[in-house]
């Protein structure tokens, strides 16, 4: 298989590493092959592929779509380096409003696949950072939410001082008052 998945703390969340064929010329790795992916339980298709260009210290989240437009996440950043986090709210989940966060970096190519029912943000770490979001529903503006970034009971201790935020993710809510309709099955 040319991909390792490994499970995090909250085991529905997936660090994706490819296999990299190194050679005189440069490298070759596969980045998504359906087969492979589903055989650890990421079977939703990819339907829309989002990018991204962001400057050092930006931060972006905690994003999340309601249902019935969740969307999972497969991310991977193309250049630089970023803190990629997921935070379950799925309520009833015994994981809710825990997160899990890797380092993803053009370097160590790994991906992070985010299920429906988590909330995502990153930071970026480098001077810049482009990323790629593989999706698996297309994007709803009527049913995007979101979290406050520095949520208190959430607790990420993000590793940039003072983040570049937008205006949205500045007045999105506490999760408790998070307008949210996943649950735990």
């Amino acid at each position: 298989m040319p991909f390792s998945f490994t499970k995090l703390e909250i085991p529905e969340v997936l660090v994706i590493e490819p296999k990299v064929f190194p050679d005189s010329r440069g490298v070759f790795a596969e980045l998504y092959k359906y087969p492979d992916f589903s055989d650890c339980g990421i079977t939703k298709h990819i339907v829309q592929i989002n990018y991204s260009k962001s400057e050092k210290n930006v931060l972006r989240g905690l994003h999340y779509q309601k249902n019935p437009m969740a969307q999972g996440k497969i991310m991977r950043v193309i250049s630089g380096e970023i803190f990629d986090v997921a935070v379950d709210i799925r309520q009833g989940s015994p994981s809710y409003g825990k997160w899990v966060g890797e380092t993803l970096s053009s370097e160590n190519m790994k991906m992070l696949y985010i299920p429906e029912g988590f909330a995502h943000g990153f930071c970026v770490l480098s001077d810049t950072a482009e990323i790629t979001y593989q999706c698996t529903n297309t994007y709803s503006p009527e049913n995007e939410r979101g979290i406050l970034w520095n949520d208190p009971d959430i607790n990420i201790p993000w590793p940039v001082k003072n983040p570049l935020l937008s205006e949205k993710d500045v007045r999105f809510p506490l999760l408790k008052k998070a307008d949210n309709n996943f649950r735990f099955a």
